[in-house]
């Protein structure tokens, strides 16, 4: 009895064969994509987690994702393409609009797949060759933006909240393990956490009463903090989008002698603009700036970064194992790659920013960001002129926060996962001035003024029933 042939081996991404490979199974997922999104039709799937939960496991029967026989690439990528997508709380519709949470360019995601078929990892060279040249070339170019200084230098990092801890770190590492972290009641809950976690005192967190943190109340509290300090300022707050008054508070930093990193992981991209970028007056004073491209940048998660005004800033993060940065290695010229960043594999993100700002170019990117600006501003303008609306505030970036009157709290957080529940609309909630409000986070560049119209009448319709 003569034995069977093994069966070859699924073929591979990468390679001289491997654009072949993906061109079919492209045009499966590609079909998918749109199949689950007609299924869907809303923002998101209708009936909550349990139904969603109980439509995935219809859909992949018993043998799960692990069967006992393999179903073929086909098969396996039409069911779970189509599942994701008639499942998805889609960004690229013009009524999801509740977290910092993009829909990303056509352009950014097709980058990220030369990434996922090619498979570079940034912590040695001989892994990354090109991906890791790009790489430096985009982060001097964005530290750039921001710094105007010989050797500015900006790290990838999976988000403004690893921003944020990196922040944290090169403050310690400079001055002790003593350090006093003082943010305002705005700052992301990141700030507070990154502390806990690098062993910090306790963060002093200080009122915010306006949304903003004022800087006589920095100035009063740096009077009374002993030792070296660091100060958090905001540009973009989570619940609202407000930006602190930057330049005022390095002033006052400066008189203390204290340093200031300022999280602009929402806002940061406004430098692109030259109708708003004012707004950031002062930015350029901070020791460090958090950015987040997968907020108003439109990529694909992830896309965060750590600029700083000189790459010797980031020497504390130095680094050395053999196998990746042996020391006659890097003597002889092969890049040192270890020091930037804490994680070790790592994709090279910058790849899809890369392809984007050059699609784009600087005007493109201005453009963007502010029609979007405008969205969120006409979407306040008819929220303010409807009798059944409360406006909280015109929006400083994307952000609108605003309530149905008359309502109470209760009834409006009941509102929001009815609109969640039944899939017609994914808004956010914030809580300023002691209220809840409901929060719609604009970062769609297609949403129409007709697209806004909809959404205050659905809200209009749901309030009243």
């Amino acid at each position: 009895m003569t034995e069977s042939a093994p069966a070859p081996a699924p073929p591979l991404a990468g390679g001289r064969h491997g654009a072949d490979a993906l061109r079919p199974l492209l045009a499966t997922v590609l079909t998918a994509l749109r199949t689950g999104a007609d299924e869907r039709r809303g923002p998101l799937p209708a009936g909550g987690p349990a139904a969603v939960t109980a439509r995935v496991h219809t859909a992949l029967g018993d043998g799960g994702v692990l069967p006992a026989r393999g179903t073929g690439d086909h098969e396996a990528l039409r069911t779970l393409v189509h599942t994701l997508a008639a499942g998805a709380a889609d960004p690229a519709h013009p009524r999801c609009a509740a977290h910092l949470h993009c829909p990303p360019l056509a352009v950014a995601a097709a980058a990220d797949l030369a990434v996922s078929a090619l498979n570079p990892s940034l912590d040695s060279w001989d892994q990354a060759p090109a991906a890791s040249a790009i790489e430096a070339l985009l982060t001097r170019t964005l530290a750039a933006e921001y710094y105007d200084t010989p050797h500015p230098d900006a790290l990838l990092t999976t988000g403004g909240t690893e921003a944020n801890q990196l922040a944290l770190l090169l403050a310690r590492e400079r001055h002790g393990p003593h350090l006093r972290v003082l943010h305002g009641a705005n700052a992301h809950h990141s700030v507070p956490r990154a502390a806990w976690l690098l062993g910090l005192p306790p963060t002093t967190t200080l009122p915010t009463p306006t949304g903003t943190l004022h800087p006589d109340t920095l100035d009063a509290a740096l009077a009374r903090t002993p030792g070296p300090a660091l100060v958090t300022a905001t540009a973009g707050a989570t619940d609202a989008g407000l930006i602190d008054p930057l330049d005022a508070l390095a002033d006052v930093c400066d008189r203390h002698r204290a340093t200031l990193h300022v999280d602009a992981a929402y806002g940061g991209a406004l430098a692109f603009s030259p109708r708003h970028r004012t707004k950031l007056t002062g930015l350029h004073r901070a020791r460090s700036i958090t950015l987040d491209l997968h907020k108003l940048g439109w990529q694909p998660v992830a896309a965060g970064l750590l600029a700083v005004p000189d790459t010797t800033d980031l020497a504390p993060l130095a680094h050395q194992a053999d196998y990746l940065n042996a020391a006659d290695d890097t003597e002889a010229g092969l890049p040192d790659l270890l020091g930037r960043s804490l994680r070790t594999t790592r994709r090279p993100d910058a790849f899809k920013i890369a392809a984007t700002l050059r699609s784009l170019g600087r005007d493109g990117l201005a453009r963007l960001i502010d029609r979007t600006c405008a969205t969120a501003h006409h979407l306040a303008e008819l929220l303010d002129a409807h009798p059944r609306f409360e406006l909280h505030a015109h929006p400083t970036l994307t952000t609108v926060l605003f309530r149905p009157t008359p309502t109470d709290d209760d009834r409006l957080a009941a509102l929001r996962r009815t609109l969640l529940h039944d899939g017609t609309a994914v808004l956010g909630r914030a809580t300023a001035d002691g209220r809840l409000w409901l929060k719609a986070t604009l970062l769609n560049p297609h949403t129409t003024a007709g697209d806004l119209d909809t959404l205050v009448t659905l809200l209009e319709g749901s309030t009243h029933r």
